[in-house]
């Protein structure tokens, strides 16, 4: 059977760097996604953008899952859509629509269409709060809706598993930071490697300890956790390099030294969201090596240099 994989969010900026991992390795990519085509496409997987197909499928419509997933001889899935943070505290309602219904949705189509061998899909540390988990302390909880709705998709996950033998993996990341990235409050670090690159000043608007994901990693963890999916409803972190946000500064100016004194930092601090017992993605895929955070940044400013308009 031809591996067809089908990336809902594939139009955001995990989502483009998936597409590009999955173009790689010659692999047939359908996209759903209320977004079409967007110009970071041609950036980042050049001409290639033209071999993906995209699909009119609401991600709140079972029916219109199950039909593009039968139309398009689907056999794996890796689901990126979602609202973040910011659009979830502000409207919980819609937030628990796209991030809950519409992950349920997916699954229930993935049921239906009988011949989905396995899904992967993003979770997030910010199901994580700040507590330590240790015991005779407060139970570790999600601090925002976002992080409280991503925990209940795994809970989902985890009944298709038992009842109807859906095999998925979660990937946790953390900040994920890397070239194209611009939406969200952790964009900072990206934009201020953008801003670096351009010979701008930025100022990146929150402060805190948090561990820093290299976009490429995460988008080899979702095809990784596509591919070889392993029985079970699995939940992996990823081991983010854990730096604060002055560190992370440092690390651009290191590779920089001509933004020196042009990238500030205001804001409040993030949660920790610190993983009581984390289950690392090393522990699933032994030959698992993230980018440093230092060559992280070194790559998203060689690429913003490469692209300047």
């Amino acid at each position: 059977m031809d591996i067809r994989v089908l990336v809902t969010g594939g139009s955001g900026f995990i989502g483009t760097w998936v597409l590009r991992e999955l173009l790689d390795r010659g692999t047939d990519v359908v996209v759903v996604d209320n977004q079409k085509s967007p110009d970071r496409w041609r950036r980042v997987l050049g001409d290639r953008c033209d071999k993906v197909i995209q699909v009119d499928a609401s991600l709140l419509d079972c029916e219109q899952l199950l039909q593009a997933m039968q139309q398009q001889n689907i056999t794996h899935v890796i689901h990126l859509a979602a609202l973040l943070t910011p659009a979830c505290q502000q409207d919980p309602w819609l937030g628990f629509q796209v991030n809950v219904v519409g992950s349920t949705a997916l699954f229930e189509a993935a049921r239906r269409a009988g011949r989905i061998r396995s899904i992967s899909y993003a979770s997030s540390f910010a199901v994580y709060g700040p507590e330590s988990g240790a015991e005779g302390t407060s139970p570790n909880r999600p601090p925002s809706f976002y992080g409280a709705f991503k925990q209940s998709v795994d809970l989902i996950a985890e009944q298709y598993w038992r009842h109807f033998g859906i095999a998925s993996v979660a990937i946790r990341p953390h900040v994920v930071y890397g070239p194209e990235r611009e939406i969200g409050l952790t964009a900072g670090p990206s934009l201020a490697c953008r801003a670096a690159a351009n010979g701008q000043t930025y100022a990146i608007g929150y402060q805190g300890s948090v561990g820093y994901d290299y976009v490429e990693d995460v988008a080899a963890a979702f095809v990784k956790a596509a591919m070889e999916c392993p029985d079970g409803a699995t939940v992996t972190d990823l081991p983010g390099e854990q730096a604060t946000t002055e560190k992370f500064v440092e690390a651009i100016e290191a590779v920089m030294p001509a933004s020196r004194g042009s990238i500030t930092i205001s804001g409040p601090a993030i949660p920790a969201n610190i993983p009581p017992h984390p289950n690392y993605i090393t522990s699933l895929y032994p030959d698992w090596h993230p980018t440093s955070l230092k060559d992280g940044i070194r790559r998203t400013i060689a690429y913003y240099a490469d692209h300047r308009s």
